[in-house]
């Protein structure tokens, strides 16, 4: 019975990190070859940031809905599901011959990626029990999916060059297919559980997920408009009312919420999912900005902007795989956060003085050491704080909402940074580097309000007591 369940354990945590490299991995791949993209396609400058846009916003409107799913459905028929369509959305992407068809790609990727992402953190929360063991399997899958955002900069970058900007979309279906296969094998078909008869509450979906792009799509296009202009001012009333109804309806209608309101009696939910919301708004927009930073001012190549990323994957490894889990059985998890936070904000306070005539050393290097041991320190624990406590039952709920709030934080925050610094991708080196300055210095303000909140999150540590249990 133990080496079954172990087994089981392990298949779970080997498909959670598949799932969690590809979605993250495919979010950072692209920012690399943005230039390529638009140099071949004829993107306008306002228009680029949806090739990024479209994929978060369309994962993080269908999170909540995806991570439901997979409580009603089983996580088998759910994950070869969103497993599909991400894979198919790749290879049409590959093959784009225009901007809209690339952005139309890009958004089903989103979608398929809306149900991978909170299957993954289901499957470590329901086949490992609270303590040491999840601690762990969170870390580990931490860890992949950092790793998959440097090192997705990095094979960006080589693809770009030496292949084309086709191959960071293509290189899914090999990737995927086999998984399908694998996975298809290896899951076992969906028990009768009680949880599993429940109706799924689609005006629920179709409400947070309007919301949610309306309200991104108005702050987006500040960056041509006025906040009063009609392009701004509807959207973001449209989709203020969208969630205003979302909320309505989840509280007094809904047999089957998306996300149940007990779930917010747990001492993490509230103020772990507003921290994870600003977390997402670092993490999106600093490999947007940083590729940019180093073909538009230093003047790197697509596959040298690629090669700059490899301390970031090679640091977070280390810090997600070593020092995070010694750290979380000896230190709160909130304490770590806040450290994190600190590290992570005078690193991006750093990257933020870069010139035309910094050097790999100081411009890059040095910057990219902090952001990504306060980036390490950071994830596992909030992650773990924002989990902790959750039922079975709410696994799927829980965690869609907290990829949610990460990933709907990364698409509003690269639009706000996006405005807020009137960054393009023409101009001057050393205009670009003010630009892509400030964005920076965005970024160490967002970093020292997640430190800030850290006082009001629940204390959570992997205890002795805990693991005996």
């Amino acid at each position: 019975m133990t080496t079954t369940v172990r087994s089981t354990a392990t298949t779970a945590l080997v498909l959670a990190c598949v799932a969690h490299f590809l979605v993250v991995f495919d979010t950072s791949v692209i920012t690399v070859a943005l230039p390529s993209m638009r140099a071949e396609l004829g993107f306008a400058p306002a228009s680029l940031q949806w090739v990024v846009n479209s994929y978060t916003l369309a994962f993080a409107g269908l999170l909540l809905f995806g991570g439901r799913l997979a409580d009603i459905h089983g996580h088998r028929r759910v994950f070869l599901a969103g497993l599909a369509v991400f894979t198919a959305a790749s290879l049409v992407g590959g093959l784009a011959t225009a901007p809209a068809m690339l952005i139309a790609a890009r958004a089903a990727q989103g979608a398929g990626a809306a149900v991978l992402a909170p299957l993954a953190v289901t499957m470590l929360t329901t086949s490992f029990p609270e303590g040491p063991r999840r601690t762990r399997a969170l870390t580990i899958s931490t860890a992949v999916a950092l790793v998959g955002g440097a090192s997705g900069n990095l094979l960006g970058g080589v693809f770009t060059e030496f292949l084309s900007w086709r191959s960071v979309l293509l290189v899914n279906v090999p990737i995927g297919i086999p998984v399908l296969y694998f996975a298809a094998r290896v899951l076992a078909r969906p028990a009768d559980t009680p949880w599993g008869r429940v109706r799924l509450d689609l005006p629920g979906a179709v409400l947070a997920t309007t919301g949610l792009t309306l309200l991104t799509f108005g702050v987006s296009q500040t960056h041509e408009h006025d906040w009063g202009h009609p392009s701004v001012a509807l959207p973001l009333a449209g989709g203020a009312v969208a969630l205003l109804a979302f909320v309505v309806v989840e509280g007094k209608f809904a047999a089957s919420p998306l996300i149940p309101p007990r779930l917010f009696g747990l001492p993490g939910v509230g103020w772990g999912n507003l921290a994870m919301l600003l977390a997402g708004a670092s993490q999106v927009p600093v490999w947007f900005f940083l590729t940019l930073t180093m073909q538009n001012v230093l003047g790197y190549s697509a596959a040298q902007a690629g090669l700059g990323f490899v301390p970031h994957a090679l640091v977070m490894l280390v810090v997600g795989l070593r020092l995070v889990p010694w750290l979380m059985r000896r230190v709160q998890a909130r304490a770590l956060i806040a450290a994190g936070a600190v590290i992570g904000a005078i690193g991006f306070w750093w990257q933020s003085r870069i010139t035309p005539d910094s050097a790999y050393l100081d411009g890059v290097l040095g910057p990219a050491v902090l952001i990504s041991i306060g980036g390490g320190l950071v994830g596992t624990p909030l992650a773990r704080t924002v989990t902790s406590g959750v039922e079975p039952v709410d696994a799927g709920a829980a965690s869609g909402l907290m990829n949610t709030t990460r990933q709907f934080g990364g698409a509003f925050g690269l639009a706000v940074l996006l405005t807020v610094t009137a960054s393009g991708t023409s101009g001057s080196a050393a205009t670009l580097a003010e630009h892509y300055g400030d964005a920076f210095t965005g970024i160490a303000l967002i970093m020292l309000a997640i430190a800030a909140l850290t006082p009001v999150l629940p204390a959570t540590r992997d205890l002795p007591h805990v693991a005996r249990r």
